[in-house]
Parts: C-alpha cells; sequence; structure tokens
C-alpha cells in the first residue's frame, strides 16, 4: 500500500508544491489547512487531493485531525509541518497576541502533529518528518524576532526528535527555504523585494517546486540514512 503523508498548510503556496511532489512519488496524500475553505477546495477539485481543516496550534484538533486521516486512509507514515504564518514587527511595537500566534502555529504546530503520528511511526517500524524552517531562522531578520524565533526553534526541535526516532526507523529533518516566489513573498513591498533579490547569489528567488523535490527526496526510502539534517534551499543567500 502507498504511504499517507498528510502536509500542513498543504493547499497552496509551497505546501501545494509539496502535496503535489508526494502525490507525484506514489504517496496517498491529504492536504490541512486552517481557515480558506474555498482556495481548499479549489485546491481538492484541481489535484484531487483532499483538504481537511483543522489548526496546526490547537493540540485536541491535531489529535483528532490525525486520527480522522488515519481512519479514512490508512496510518500516518509521512508528516511535513508546512503551515506557518507571520505577524512582522520590531520588538517594542509587538504585541504579547502577535508573537505567541506565531509561536503557537509555526513551532506549536510541529510539536502538536509530531505527538499526533510520531507514535504510531515508531511503533511500526518506519517514518518521515519533514519540517519547514526557513533563512531567517539560521541568520535571524530585523521585525521578525517571533518568527525567526519559531524557526530557529523547528531546527532544534528536528534534531533532537530525530535523536528519538532514529533507532525506530523514523528520520525527523528540516528544509530552510530562502525567499521563494510565494504569495507571502509577493506582499513584500517592490523596493524591498529588489534589496532581498539583489542579495541571492543566483539572482532570483526560488520557486515553490524547488523546495517541493527536496521534500519528497527527504520523505523518501532513498533518505533513511538522512536524520536531523536541516537542508538550506536559499539560492546561495546564507551558507550555514
Amino acid at each position: 500500500m502507498a504511504r499517507v503523508a498528510i502536509v500542513t498548510g498543504g493547499t497552496r503556496g509551497i505546501g501545494e508544491a509539496i502535496c503535489l511532489a508526494l502525490k507525484q512519488a506514489g504517496v496517498t496524500v491529504v492536504a490541512n489547512y486552517g481557515g480558506n475553505a474555498a482556495r481548499a477546495a479549489q485546491f481538492t477539485a484541481d489535484t484531487g487531493i483532499p483538504a481537511y481543516q483543522w489548526d496546526v496550534g490547537d493540540h485536541e484538533a491535531c489529535l483528532a485531525g490525525c486520527a480522522q486521516v488515519a481512519v479514512d486512509h490508512g496510518p500516518v507514515d509521512i508528516v511535513v509541518n508546512n503551515a506557518g504564518i507571520t505577524r512582522d514587527g520590531v520588538l517594542h511595537k509587538m504585541s504579547f497576541e502577535d508573537w505567541n500566534e506565531v509561536m503557537r502555529i509555526n513551532l506549536g504546530g510541529c510539536f502538536n502533529m509530531a505527538k499526533a503520528t510520531f507514535p504510531g511511526m515508531r511503533e511500526r517500524g518506519w517514518g518521515r518528518i519533514v519540517n519547514i524552517g526557513s533563512i531567517n531562522g539560521q541568520a535571524g531578520q530585523y521585525g521578525q524576532v517571533n518568527y525567526a524565533a519559531a524557526k530557529s526553534g523547528i531546527h532544534g526541535f528536528t534534531k533532537a526528535l530525530a535523536q528519538e526516532g532514529a533507532r525506530y526507523g523514523v528520520t525527523v529533518n528540516a528544509i530552510a527555504p530562502g525567499y521563494i516566489d510565494t504569495d507571502m513573498v509577493a506582499a513584500v513591498p517592490a523596493p524591498v523585494l529588489e534589496k532581498i533579490v539583489a542579495k541571492i547569489p543566483v539572482g532570483r528567488l526560488g520557486h515553490a517546486d524547488e523546495i517541493a523535490r527536496g521534500v519528497a527526496f527527504l520523505c523518501s526510502e532513498d533518505a533513511g540514512f538522512v536524520t536531523g539534517s536541516t537542508m538550506s534551499i536559499n539560492g546561495g543567500q546564507h551558507m550555514y
């Protein structure tokens, strides 16, 4: 039987590209989404990939959502923690809500989804967890103390959980994308975006499918000896 994967934040942008790459690799894919039901319905119509709604920052919702996916499609073998938000601002203007919401979803979501699926992977002796970090979690970024902290936390979470899963055939890795041509980056003012691109040695933004191909590799049988690693896909902007 095909492996079953859940991709959080999977109905658009990098998440959508990951879903398509995994489907092409023969995986049974389920996308999770947070709130845009119209976009999720269009995604399913376009791809044939089912979309399930729950808040990854809600622990009980993750337990229930993953349990339902297992009932509908089989045990979950692969989790890609892609869901994330930004609430940018310099620290002296950042509210606790802006801090807490980014930490709750971006970092808390990784814990919640792992808690819901890692025990089963461990028991079955096979699993893949891929966490989507960020170049800004490696290098920092002005006006993103919340986002950079959450993404940096993801990299530490990845290394620690990898040690727990290794002997059970469960690999845990991260990908740290640079600036990718998604809706989130498209919202950056043009003059700022020009300065960002000027600092990327390859001279362009990345593409979502370039991230997706990295995820597909880390989720494959071929990556069984790769765990606790962070794959930087950033065009050479930060060589870490």
